[in-house]
Parts: structure tokens; C-alpha cells; sequence
């Protein structure tokens, strides 16, 4: 599909029924992220038309290389795009890590989610603006952004830096696409009020990753769930999957 402002996307679909909407995290794919852990088809299974979208910067979408790109809240315009292109009123979203973060902003202005799904972040989500947060994720992406640059990896000493480059080659990344998005001005999380999101939504985090109750707490209709593991090993956690279908099933009032 060809987004809001030109950038071409690439999303999967399978099964049939009610709808539900897969966004991966940072440096991932909709294969990386739900294909191979098993969620994906676990979710068919379960008689779900699940959706896929690769995040621009990802998988099989275009990489820009310009910053501005990834600006002015373009992840979640390319849901609201990916959702009027398929004509659907209302789905399920469920979100890991950065999809998790684009998921909650469209969930707080979009009416279509009907169950959010939120992996991998959480916290105080009124401290997600404090100076002192800012500073930390800039800190964070500038670290990883020299990383990114190095002409010669080996030359790179922030361990950080490192293990953030390393992973990205893995997983087939464009470094240059990685480098814009670290450049970008995104709030993460800085411009969300998550008192204005409706749906009933289950926030998901490892013991060893952020707390996932201050959020859920935080939130209108939230509730938590913690599962073994950190940021990355939780992904791959069996449960996850079982986890989230069971959310996702749990009877809500007829779809409109």
C-alpha cells in the first residue's frame, strides 16, 4: 500500500473473522516479531483474520533515510492509512516495543481499536514527558546513532553502541534507515494521555523489563500481566501467544 505521504508499506494477511492488527518493535518485522515465535499462526488458529504491517524503516516497507520521515507521528498515520485502505471499523491491535508505543497513540485518538494489546513498555506513563525521561531516550539514541555511523565497527567502545549495531546487522536492517530514525524527532511517548483510551487493554512486560502495572493502572480499562524474561527474551516466551489470544477472545459487546 502506498501511505498518507507517498511512502510505500508492505502488510500480510491470513485467516478470516475479526480483525486483528500485529505492529512489531524497533528493528524487527512482522516476520521476526509474530511469524517465528509462533503468534501468528496461533492467532489463525484461534479464527482470526490477522494483519501485518511492516513499520516504514522495516522488513519489506520502504526505508527512508530522511529523518523527517519518521516525524509528526508517521507510524501511527500509516495505521489509520492501513485501516481505511481495508475499510475496517473496528479491530483488535496488539503492539510490542515501538509498535506497542504507535498502537497506544492510535488507540488515544482512533475509535476503531476494540482490544489493545500493549508488549513491552510501560512505566509511570506521566513521568514519559519529564525532562529528566527526554533526556535519558535522547541519550539512548545518540549512543546508538555513533554506533550506526562508524565506518568500521570494531572502532565502536560504548558496549551499548555495539550490541545495538550488532543486532541490527543480524536482522538485516539498513543501517541508514536505523541512523534516520534515531535522528528523528519522536516524543516516545512524551504526547500520549493514555486517559483517553477506550479500550479494554492488557499491557504485557518481562520481570527483568519495565513494570507493566503503573501503566495498566494508568489507563481507563487496564490490567497487567508479567511474564519471565527481558525486552528480547520475552518475545519468544511460549506464553506470550497464549497470553494474548486469551485477551483477545475474552467476549466483548457485538462489533458494530
Amino acid at each position: 500500500m502506498i501511505s498518507f505521504d507517498g511512502v510505500q508499506l508492505d502488510y500480510s494477511e491470513e485467516g478470516s473473522g475479526e480483525p486483528l492488527l500485529l505492529l512489531h518493535g524497533l528493528t524487527s518485522s512482522t516476520e521476526g516479531n509474530w511469524r517465528r515465535p509462533g503468534i501468528w499462526s496461533l492467532l489463525v488458529d484461534q479464527g482470526r483474520r490477522v494483519i501485518g504491517l511492516d513499520a516504514r524503516g522495516h522488513g519489506k516497507s520502504q526505508k527512508p533515510h530522511d529523518p523527517a520521515a519518521y516525524e509528526n507521528a508517521a507510524m501511527v498515520r500509516d495505521v489509520a492509512a492501513l485501516l481505511d485502505q481495508l475499510e475496517l471499523t473496528q479491530v483488535d491491535v496488539v503492539g510490542y516495543s515501538m509498535g506497542a508505543l504507535t498502537a497506544v497513540r492510535f488507540a488515544a485518538q482512533d475509535r476503531r481499536v476494540r482490544r489493545l494489546v500493549l508488549g513491552g513498555i510501560g512505566g509511570d506513563p506521566t513521568e514519559w514527558s519529564s525532562a529528566e525521561h527526554m533526556a535519558a531516550r535522547r541519550d539512548r539514541a545518540d549512543r546508538i546513532l555513533v554506533g550506526l555511523e562508524a565506518d568500521d565497527p570494531e572502532t565502536v567502545t560504548d558496549p551499548l553502541a555495539r550490541r545495538a549495531r550488532s543486532l541490527m546487522e543480524q536482522r538485516g536492517n539498513d543501517l541508514d534507515a536505523m541512523a534516520a530514525i534515531q535522528k528523528a524527532h519522536r516524543p516516545l511517548g512524551g504526547d500520549i494521555d493514555v486517559r483517553t483510551v477506550t479500550a479494554p487493554t492488557l499491557v504485557i512486560c518481562g520481570d527483568e523489563d519495565v513494570p507493566a502495572e503503573p501503566l495498566a493502572s494508568a489507563l481507563p480499562d487496564g490490567q497487567a500481566h508479567v511474564l519471565p524474561g527481558d525486552h528480547e527474551s520475552v518475545v519468544g516466551e511460549p506464553e506470550l501467544a497464549k497470553v494474548i489470544t486469551s485477551f483477545v477472545s475474552e467476549a466483548l459487546p457485538a462489533w458494530k
